[in-house]
């Protein structure tokens, strides 16, 4: 299995010979939003956004054809500029895992960009190159390549992740020079400065250990004893409520209830003991009261 064979590689036991890129992205891009007759520049951005994420190699880590991790990038474009070539868009984001043992893929990296905005026109040819960051359009692609595939590693073993996160920090670091949205420290929380700084923040730690406890101790393990499973991922929302207490202002905690909305319902409605479903309602409830329907449906 994938991830167990990549948290042996990062442990050093085992080796690959044969390299392979990591993701499997597929990209639409929606222009319902302006008025243009010029459809080409908007395919020509579809095609090599796709051919970009899916063609070059992030890390050193070595992926199967069949083990690539599934993404989709949604960009609805609300205003393009034919003068300039730019664009301003909003990016939806959705990596997703597999479940041993099920044909379930659970969504893992989920998020909504409403700042994804660079330049592109027909003729261009995008390249990666970390040390040399001068392309927005790149930059934004980059850190989310890096972000899915850090997340997905974290899933698989305790803050697996952190060496690929460390790539996404220095895009940030280095995007700041560009002047565009959502690379600033000086921002909000929310955006990709915030978000990432949160992530890699030693006191919220326990939200990284409950990415790996949620998915790999808890949802991994639902096919072959499922008590035993969310029983774990019970554990799970402990750290998730420690992860609010450590740093309340962190949007993290609530990304994660959102994400996960429909599948916790799943896991707890009918299933369990009630003060356990009790417990984890009241955990969800205080994140996140603005779903207070779906955490009352765990109640039951």
């Amino acid at each position: 299995m994938r991830r167990l064979q990549l948290f042996l590689l990062l442990c050093g036991l085992v080796s690959f010979s044969v390299s392979a890129q990591e993701l499997n992205a597929k990209v639409s891009v929606n222009t319902s939003k302006v008025s243009n007759t010029k459809t080409e520049v908007f395919t020509a951005l579809q095609e090599k956004v796709q051919a970009f994420l899916n063609d070059h190699r992030w890390t050193g880590l070595n992926f199967k054809e069949l083990e690539r991790i599934e993404c989709s990038f949604n960009i609805t474009v609300n205003e393009w500029k034919e003068d300039d070539q730019s664009m301003k868009c909003v990016l939806m984001l959705t990596s997703n895992r597999p479940v041993f043992n099920s044909s379930y893929s659970t969504p893992l990296y989920n998020v909504k960009d409403p700042t994804f905005n660079f330049n592109f026109q027909t003729t261009d040819q995008l390249e990666w190159n970390p040390e040399y960051v001068d392309n927005n359009l790149t930059a934004l692609l980059a850190y989310y390549a890096y972000m899915i595939i850090g997340y997905d590693l974290d899933s698989m073993g305790p803050l697996a992740g952190t060496e690929v996160f460390q790539m996404a920090e220095d895009v940030v670091t280095k995007a700041q020079n560009l002047g565009s949205e959502g690379w600033s420290s000086f921002n909000d929380s929310q955006n990709r400065f915030g978000l990432l700084n949160d992530y890699l923040d030693g006191s919220m730690e326990s939200y990284r250990q409950l990415i790996y406890q949620y998915h790999r101790k808890g949802l991994d393990q639902m096919a072959d004893n499922s008590n035993e499973g969310r029983t774990a991922i019970s554990e799970a929302m402990e750290l998730l409520d420690e992860a609010k207490g450590a740093r309340a202002m962190s949007q993290l905690p609530v990304l994660f209830t959102e994400t996960k909305r429909d599948e916790l319902v799943n896991i707890y409605q009918g299933h369990g003991e009630s003060a356990e479903r009790e417990r984890v309602a009241d955990i969800l409830a205080g994140i996140n009261a603005t779903m207070i329907k779906y955490w009352d449906k765990i109640r039951n």
